[in-house]
């Protein structure tokens, strides 16, 4: 049996602010954008209300073709806790990213030591997104010991 794994979809109230947060602070790209829909499998799959139309972006990384994408649901509350679900990220530079997050007002959480799991040692942030959808930046700073 053979996966692949296409994408991550996030539900986000507004296209635009979310953009700002996946192009602009995180560095993604759109690769394509759909127009909204009134009838779109998202309704059945998220459990979207029918009467809602829905949008459409699929963003890539310089190096992952279409890896996220993100679903517009008008009047989307913010996600409740515990969080259900997050992206983890490797980024060149953590701290630009996370100084993009605090200039566009995003919650940024404290930073934390990263130890994988087999010894490298790095850095790790969490921020938030407009509608408290949860992105993990992390680095790696240096190899494992021995």
């Amino acid at each position: 049996m053979s996966v692949r794994f296409q994408r991550a979809n996030f539900l986000v109230s507004d296209m635009r602010a979310a953009l700002r947060f996946y192009v602009d602070v995180l560095g993604m790209q759109v690769a394509f954008q759909k127009p909204d829909r009134d009838k779109s499998y998202s309704h059945t799959v998220f459990g979207i209300d029918p009467s809602s139309a829905v949008g459409f972006v699929a963003l890539s990384t310089p190096t992952q073709p279409r890896v996220m994408a993100l679903t517009e649901v008008s009047g989307l509350a913010e996600q409740p806790t515990p969080r259900r679900s997050t992206i983890v990220l490797d980024v060149e530079d953590v701290d630009a990213v996370v100084d993009r997050a605090r200039q566009g007002g995003y919650r940024v959480f404290p930073e934390e030591r990263l130890v994988t799991h087999d010894g490298r040692v790095g850095r790790e942030v969490g921020i938030l997104d407009a509608d408290g959808n949860l992105t993990v930046i992390y680095r790696i700073l240096a190899a494992a010991p021995g």
